[in-house]
């Protein structure tokens, strides 16, 4: 981790970088951790001139399914089932993501998860992985198609 101020100004050099021949910028975000970062470099970004935009990948369903739980370890069964160790798969924290915030804003997934799962893989099939998958490039496709970065620079 390189913290939340250093990544938004690599993610602002990187856009001005980029601005430079490319007409347009999306940053593809699977990490609720970098949405500050991302809320910080893109409008300034986009106050600089720069079309710039980033998308938010939804894959949790669930408030209590967020990180390498049921709906994560379903799209790797689906994309690369042989990344998966299925047998080494355990319930984590199924607390509601709100409930867990604080704590982890203090001390990290580890805070309320040592196996740093935050739901449940047990429950994982690669079929519902396939429909994650389904859901989630029809919602990117809508988006961009729409083309419309809300205040914070989200595509909505």
């Amino acid at each position: 981790s390189i913290g939340t101020g250093a990544l938004a100004e690599v993610l602002l050099e990187l856009g001005r970088s980029v601005s430079s021949w490319a007409d347009r910028l999306l940053v593809v975000n699977g990490h609720g951790g970098n949405v500050d970062a991302l809320r910080r470099a893109v409008p300034r970004l986009r106050s600089e001139g720069r079309d710039a935009a980033w998308l938010s990948c939804r894959t949790a369903e669930d408030a209590r399914d967020t990180h390498a739980g049921h709906a994560e370890t379903s799209l790797i069964l689906h994309l690369h089932p042989d990344l998966v160790r299925v047998d080494l798969a355990a319930r984590g924290c199924v607390r509601p993501l709100p409930q867990i915030l604080p704590a982890m804003r203090d001390g990290g997934v580890a805070a309320v998860s040592p196996s740093g799962v935050l739901g449940d893989p047990t429950t994982a099939t690669a079929a519902d992985g396939e429909r994650l998958w389904g859901s989630l490039v029809a919602d990117a496709r809508a988006r961009l198609d729409g083309w419309r970065p809300g205040d914070d620079g989200m595509l909505r």
